[in-house]
């Protein structure tokens, strides 16, 4: 059932909302507010493949909603402004858990529906903005997870400013997070570990500077208190070949350690992942080498929040001890054949020397990755999305499986 404290909350909201509405309308920000809903009917398989498998197959089928109110700013010396969110999801159907929805290991079963809700004050002087409260990050020591049904919601405050030319500095902490298989808030923990052995806060601080309008550098420094610290520096070129030919080359790199009581054991972790991109028309071919150094696998946050900044994180993140992973892939936008909104991409990752301990032999992993997806482009049905993903793994001494996602997505923009 719809938690009754969680539907209270968002009435709250409400009305607390429209209470403050008429102050924002005497203040002439209307005109910049948005109010939009994202709805995502979302159904998952896995199949394991490799005999020995303790089940057959996992998977679920749910519908989400997503309220996203972005307001405008007053246009006062200090400008003030209100965001609100709230998501919701019913489950349609599941078998066992595949980490997408809530589940209850004493009833052997997902939730049968879930939600969140929240808001997000915002003040900006000039080209520097804060923020406190709800937040979907995209930032290199922290990242937003829109991979299965809800979205992970980060709470904090993030201070942004941009009054250099060309140079973008933040910094801020967030003191909790929800994660996509939640409704709750929770202190960061690492991912793998107990969560009783947590963090007061993610404190974090860097700075973005385009050197030229085709090169850009970026470093960050985070920490986890009492679990592990981090270090950021990436680069990003992209060229201009001629006769329509695109280039762009990434070079990223990670530093992790543990920070403080080290409550979560031993951090020690380096990672480099690079990539270059060739692009011509309609056409994108890439390739990726990563690896991790070290004795212990790349630290991310409970809830399994990704690490997208690592260029061979997939359906397998391949960032497990010592793993040196390469990856090739394609990717086709048929707007170049006049059917805009229709796209496909594939690619293939294989890691190896990943390191087990013990005198154990080596780990070697591979994936097979297919998406194909169309979005309506004119016509009363203007947006509603469909997306086909398929995942093929298989791992020498882990689990192998097939997995298909099968999306459905509309955006209805109220204002």
């Amino acid at each position: 059932m719809l938690n009754p404290f969680k539907v209270g909350r968002f009435a709250c909201l409400t009305i607390f909302g429209s209470l403050f509405m008429p102050l924002l309308a005497r203040a002439d920000v209307i005109d910049d507010s948005h109010l939009k809903i994202d709805f995502k009917n979302f159904y998952l398989k896995r199949n394991f493949t490799k005999s020995g498998a303790p089940v057959s197959d996992v998977g679920n089928w749910s519908q989400g909603m997503d309220l996203q109110f972005t307001s405008g700013y007053t246009n006062t010396p200090i400008a003030f402004g209100l965001d609100v969110d709230a998501q919701y999801a019913v489950r349609l159907d599941s078998k066992g858990n595949d980490g997408s929805l809530p589940y209850s290991v004493r009833d052997n079963q997902t939730a049968h529906d879930y939600s969140r809700a929240g808001a997000t004050f915002k003040a900006k002087v000039s080209k520097t903005e804060l923020k406190v409260g709800d937040m979907r990050p995209e930032l290199p020591v922290a990242w937003h997870d829109p991979s299965r049904q809800l979205d992970t919601i980060f709470q904090g405050a993030v201070v942004e400013s941009k009054e250099l030319n060309n140079l973008v500095l933040t910094g801020g902490r967030f003191w909790s997070a929800v994660t996509r298989e939640s409704s709750n808030h929770e202190k960061f923990y690492k991912f793998g570990t107990n969560r009783n052995l947590n963090s007061d806060a993610l404190d974090f601080a860097g700075a973005t500077y385009d050197l030229s309008s085709a090169f850009q550098v970026s470093y960050f420094h985070a920490v986890m208190h009492d679990i592990y610290k981090q270090d950021y520096l990436g680069f990003k070129h992209q060229m201009d070949l001629g006769n329509g030919y695109g280039m762009r080359f990434d070079l990223r790199g990670f530093d992790n350690r543990d920070d403080g009581d080290a409550v979560a054991g031993k951090v020690d972790n380096r990672a480099l992942s690079t990539g270059v991109t060739l692009s011509k028309g309609g056409h994108r071919v890439n390739a990726v080498y990563q690896r991790m150094y070290g004795d212990t696998i790349f630290p991310t946050p409970n809830g399994y929040i990704p690490q997208f900044y690592l260029l061979n994180w997939a359906n397998q993140p391949f960032i497990r001890p010592q793993e040196r992973s390469w990856s090739v892939g394609y990717a086709y936008d048929f707007a170049a054949m006049g059917v805009p909104g229709l796209n496909f991409s594939t690619r293939y990752i294989k890691g190896t020397q990943i390191a087990r301990g013990d005198g154990l032999s080596d780990e070697t992993e591979n994936e097979r990755d297919i998406a194909i997806g169309y979005a309506i482009q004119s016509g009363p049905l203007k947006g509603l999305g469909f997306m086909w993903r398929n995942y093929l793994v298989k791992q020498r001494y882990g689990s192998d499986f097939d997995e298909n996602r099968l999306i459905t997505s509309y955006t209805w923009n109220i204002w």
